[in-house]
């Protein structure tokens, strides 16, 4: 696989109903479904900003349930970074995540380097709550990866998940610059190269 593609493949995984759409759509589109519509699954592009140049951050959906399993693996051995979503009202919803995270290890070998996020989704629900923010931080530890609680619904924490995210890679710099906010560090970097950025 060429490195220097100029797409940023991110891979959301879950069980079904713990808001991977809603999380992405909420990212991609700004908007939340109230409804409920399995996905067997969906590619998002957003355009970001990759090693000073433009790039297309390419974000797959997956579906929740375990009847594709061979697109599953594809989207793994394709993936540059994983978001694996659970929902803080659904125990069992972390326990479905492990399995996945087992085969990410299994394709990508060394998972150290590449970007995972733990994410609790629905932490608008508390009253309904099953896994405590401790029990994801433990578990993020364990599989060395970045932990976050979300809520798709109330858009909590939904644009700094990706940039987390993108901010857990290594390889090359990777970064949101949507509205055109930039952080001192960019404006600092544009200043000193006396470029503009085309947005």
């Amino acid at each position: 696989m060429p490195e220097q593609s100029n797409d940023y493949r991110v891979v959301v995984f879950g069980a079904g109903g713990v808001g991977k759409s809603s999380l992405v759509l909420r990212f991609v589109k700004g908007t939340f479904r109230e409804s409920y519509i399995p996905t067997i699954e969906d590619t998002y592009r957003q355009v970001i900003s990759c090693d000073k140049s433009i790039c297309t951050l390419q974000i797959t959906d997956t579906t929740g349930s375990h009847q594709f399993p061979a697109m599953q693996r594809l989207s793994i051995s394709k993936g540059h970074a994983f978001i694996l979503v659970y929902s803080i009202t659904s125990r069992q919803s972390l326990e479905e995540l492990k399995p996945i995270y087992e085969q990410i290890c299994q394709i990508k070998g060394d998972v150290e380097s590449i970007p995972i996020m733990l994410v609790g989704n629905k932490n608008d629900e508390n009253q309904n709550r099953e896994v405590e923010s401790s029990e994801g931080e433990a578990m993020a530890k364990k599989w060395k990866c970045a932990f976050m609680e979300t809520s798709a619904k109330l858009n909590h924490n939904v644009k700094e998940l990706f940039q987390e995210l993108l901010n857990l890679e290594k390889r090359r710099t990777v970064s949101l610059q949507i509205d055109g906010k930039k952080s001192k560090q960019q404006k600092r970097r544009e200043k000193l190269k006396g470029k503009c950025v085309v947005m």
